[in-house]
């Protein structure tokens, strides 16, 4: 076993090495200047449309609203990654770091955009009348017949990988929290979970919105706001945490207190890879959730999608990230949601911990939801609509193995899985991107918002 973790350890290593970073954040770019930053120059259109979204179109194809499908996407988005992962970018990399989960979230807004207008475009209706799409969906009807074994690769590897990524690890991480903070057995707070998780799953996609729907912007709305009260509790450190960020995103960072000093090169690599787990733009999941929503236009849909990596990076892991340089604490040699407790605890003494651990759980839980969802639509694409109820059981129950067992190999496996599943993916979109500037430019000369200054 040991032998088969450290060769575990090795592809993991070469599988989310330079290559992958540069295909992901290479795919994004070409397709930025694909649309020249069309995406970027639409960011005020997409926040108009994510408002009036919160209501199907009764003459609309769709199970649920678009922005029940956008709270679905950052559901299963807005997780572990934006506490504890952008932590452990800054306390590896530095806080130049943070700068870099910049770049590969404005990057990473036209790959999800991508993502969701060629799953909604592509999708299909299934034996129970419901709409599915992702790139699975993509690949089979965008690429024709002769990829559907690429479209095979994604769906097998994501359905394994949210087992992993999307449940088991969520759900060690609330009991983790749960018995640290609080004093709540691990066993327990499986049960409890367990019992939740299965009342949402199995209603399906139409409860699973609507729980998306009323936890994610509670959630996002008060956690920015407690970050925000380290920032103003530490205001006269701002300007120079802003410029922390900057320098140190162009040149090295000395050790310092706990911190052990890095290269440009780890703020860089840990801030691409943190902001990519963050945000998933390039794994392809956030089609899945938009294809399910109410809509008779691909780009509208892929607008308000690609809105999440924006909320999720740009607003979400910003607030994380400057509140851990503002408060100081950055170069404790503390890590991950560690190091996150520690600054909220800085500027709220005896009560920081304990809300940064409800905050968490409530994270991990809502990534549980999204995550069933993405791995239900990915084994319904391999042997049918059969499937939903038995991957239902077996992903409720998994929620109580998470909790109580002890999971490194089992991250180490997702972690793996999740380059393999985005591989597929991001070839699709390559191949496809003629459909996506053609779709787009159509778009915009038919509705008049503006010019689309796509290349040929």
């Amino acid at each position: 076993m040991e032998a088969f973790t450290e060769s575990l350890n090795a592809l993991n290593g070469v599988v989310w090495g330079v290559p992958m970073l540069v295909l992901i954040l290479g795919t994004g770019l070409f397709l930025q200047v694909r649309l020249k930053l069309m995406p970027l120059a639409k960011i005020g259109y997409g926040v108009r449309l994510v408002w009036q979204g919160r209501k199907a179109g009764s003459a609309e194809d769709g199970e649920i609203s678009p922005f029940a499908a956008l709270m679905t996407a950052l559901a299963a988005t807005v997780g572990t990654g934006n506490i504890a992962g952008v932590a452990t970018a800054i306390a590896l990399g530095g806080p130049g770091a943070l700068f870099w989960m910049w770049c590969t979230a404005l990057v990473g807004m036209a790959t999800k955009y991508a993502e969701v207008l060629l799953a909604v475009h592509y999708r299909e209706v299934d034996e129970k009348g419901e709409h599915v799409g992702g790139p699975m969906y993509a690949i089979k009807n965008g690429l024709g017949p002769r990829w559907r074994w690429l479209g095979v690769a994604f769906a097998l590897t994501a359905g394994f990988a949210g087992f992993g990524i999307g449940n088991m690890v969520q759900a060690n991480a609330i009991a983790g929290v749960a018995e640290n903070t609080f004093g709540v057995p691990v066993w327990l707070t499986g049960i409890v979970l367990t019992v939740v998780t299965g009342a949402v799953i199995l209603g399906g996609i139409k409860r699973i919105g609507r729980v998306a729907e009323a936890l994610v912007p509670a959630m996002c709305v008060s956690y920015v706001l407690c970050a925000l009260f380290v920032l103003v509790v530490f205001a006269d450190r701002l300007p120079e945490a802003i410029s922390l960020v900057f320098t140190h995103a162009f040149t090295p960072v000395a050790a310092s207190g706990g911190f052990a000093g890095a290269a440009v090169w780890a703020a860089m690599r840990y801030g691409v890879a943190r902001g990519i787990f963050s945000n998933e733009a390039g794994l392809g999941t956030a089609g899945i959730a938009q294809a399910a929503g109410t809509t008779r236009s691909p780009v509208r849909s892929a607008l308000v999608g690609m809105m999440g990596t924006f909320i999720d990076t740009i607003i979400v892991c910003t607030m994380t990230g400057l509140a851990i340089v503002v408060s100081g604490v950055w170069n404790s040699g503390e890590s991950g949601a560690v190091l996150s407790s520690s600054a909220f605890e800085a500027a709220m003494p005896g009560i920081g911990q304990y809300l940064l651990s409800v905050e968490l759980a409530v994270f991990a839980f809502t990534t549980i939801l999204g995550w069933s969802y993405y791995g239900e639509k990915c084994w319904e694409f391999l042997v049918g609509t059969k499937s939903a109820k038995p991957y239902r059981i077996c992903w409720t129950l998994a929620v109580f193995l998470g909790a109580v067992a002890q999971l490194d190999l089992v991250w180490l496996i997702a972690d793996t899985l999740n380059a393999f599943m985005a591989i597929p993916n991001l070839i699709s979109l390559l191949l496809l991107s003629p459909v996506i500037v053609k779709l787009s430019r159509e778009y915009f000369a038919r509705e008049g918002n503006g010019r689309l200054v796509a290349a040929e």
